[in-house]
């Protein structure tokens, strides 16, 4: 199981079982899993993120294409090879682009008559910001 560019998280509507958390990876398939403890779960959680993020190297840009809709980045396999210092820098980088991107995304909404075409586009990219 990969984890680079995976996040770790409480599952919170997952009432079945306490303790329960979930792992989305790159791929964006869902894991869920269950720990003895909250500490523990907690613990889980922390340490899976840490190692996801020293993993995780910086997004490669969309593939560029004729047609003007939008493409998620690459998120490269392999293991990144730059300091952590490097790395927490780069992720902070990152996330500050995409709270821009969707700030502006946010601002230029598509007309309620628009083609289902472009409102689809409108909430692909949407989701894909505000999972990022």
């Amino acid at each position: 199981l990969g984890v680079h560019h995976a996040l770790a998280e409480r599952a919170p509507k997952y009432t079945k079982r306490p303790n329960v958390f979930r792992l989305q990876t790159a791929e964006r398939r869902l894991f869920l899993f269950q720990a003895p403890t909250p500490e523990e779960m907690l613990s889980w959680i922390s340490r899976i993120n840490l190692v996801a993020a020293l993993f995780s190297s910086p997004p490669f840009p969309a593939a560029v294409g004729s047609q003007r809709r939008f493409v998620r980045p690459i998120l490269p396999t392999a293991p990144s090879r730059s300091p952590p210092e490097e790395q927490l820098r780069c992720h902070e980088q990152w996330l500050e682009r995409v709270g821009q991107e969707l700030l502006e995304h946010q601002r230029h909404l598509p007309e309620g008559r628009g083609r289902a075409r472009d409102l689809e586009e409108y909430r692909v990219k949407k989701e894909f910001l505000l999972e990022e």
